[in-house]
């Protein structure tokens, strides 16, 4: 495989690659050509096809297409120009090179969120939590192949529920730790928070946002779909449904940050910190992980806004 991150100006490369987007061009004297964006699970390249002919079959975004390039430079960035391209062919690909995976197995995954949900003592939060994780095949299988993000956080296979379940662990434990807090809240909270993004991001390899997700984003929709459920459930006390909706819409914690209220309640301030602390910390980890360059300090980190030590590259 030759790997996107590896790629060298120069380089004559026949290889198969995901087509993250498509878009056909005009340029100045009328011509069309098409810009690619293509990825592998190392990186992305932009690609370029200046000549449409016989030698460009059909493709679109998303699919997995065979590409005969050669890599050269763009204002300082690897950029691919593509002359013969079609689909790839089942067989001729390995699903894993182009998509990360979570570091742990998402059969585990799935065994530590169903032990989280035995944990939960209230019967209608209890039975909430499952129609989500236990009562619907297809449900469930969608649940252990999202991603959690389009591009910050565990956006990869199985993210959505490696993100939740270490949410659920860490805000298990900071309830451990301080009075008024109800573990069961905390464990529906925790395994429901994101349950929205289901619907918000459209499952790899396009992972880009729905129509619903652009209009109403996955706090609007877990609510709503929390909602939906919870009020069947007669065993449910409207209430503690009402407290559960609540660290839902207040868990990105400040009204600049998403949230339509501010977690008023000590199960939602945790929630909050719990979902904070994961979503940050795996952005940390992933910047030192993905970094190839020498040195012992990463690149820039634009999001967080600084760099960060590398202990492995310092022999330490």
């Amino acid at each position: 495989m030759e790997w996107i991150e590896q790629l060298k100006e120069g380089q004559h490369v026949i290889e198969h690659y995901l087509c993250k987007d498509k878009q056909m061009m005009m340029a100045r004297n009328g011509k069309n050509y098409y810009k690619l964006i293509l990825e592998d699970k190392t990186g992305s390249i932009n690609a370029m096809i200046w000549e449409i002919g016989p030698q460009i079959q059909p493709f679109d975004r998303g699919d997995i297409i065979k590409v005969d390039a050669v890599v050269g430079n763009y204002q300082g960035v690897p950029q691919l120009s593509v002359t013969r391209v079609r689909r790839s062919e089942e067989g001729e690909y390995q699903v894993a090179s182009y998509f990360r995976t979570a570091r742990i197995p998402v059969e585990e995954l799935y065994e530590r969120a169903l032990q989280y949900i035995g944990q939960i003592q209230d019967i209608g939060l209890k039975k909430l939590v499952q129609s989500f994780y236990m009562d619907d095949p297809a449900l469930i299988e969608q649940l252990k192949k999202h991603p959690a993000a389009k591009s910050v956080h565990h956006n990869y296979i199985g993210g959505l529920l490696e993100h939740t379940v270490s949410v659920t662990s860490i805000a298990s434990y900071l309830g451990s730790l301080y009075q008024g807090t109800n573990t069961d809240l905390l464990l529906a909270g925790a395994m429901l928070h994101d349950i929205g993004k289901l619907r918000e991001i459209e499952p790899l390899p396009l992972n880009e946002y729905s129509d619903e997700g652009q209009f109403l984003g996955h706090i609007a929709l877990g609510y709503m779909m929390v909602h939906e459920k919870g009020s069947m459930i007669a065993e449910l006390d409207p209430a503690l449904l009402m407290q559960l909706e609540h660290m839902i819409l207040s868990h990105h914690g400040e009204l600049e940050f998403g949230s339509p209220k501010v977690p008023s309640s000590i199960d939602a301030m945790i929630l909050h910190m719990a979902d904070l602390t994961d979503s940050k910390l795996k952005q940390v980890e992933d910047a030192v992980e993905m970094d190839h360059g020498e040195g012992s300090w990463t690149a820039y980190h634009r999001i967080l806004g600084r760099t960060f030590y590398k202990p492995n590259e310092a022999g330490l």
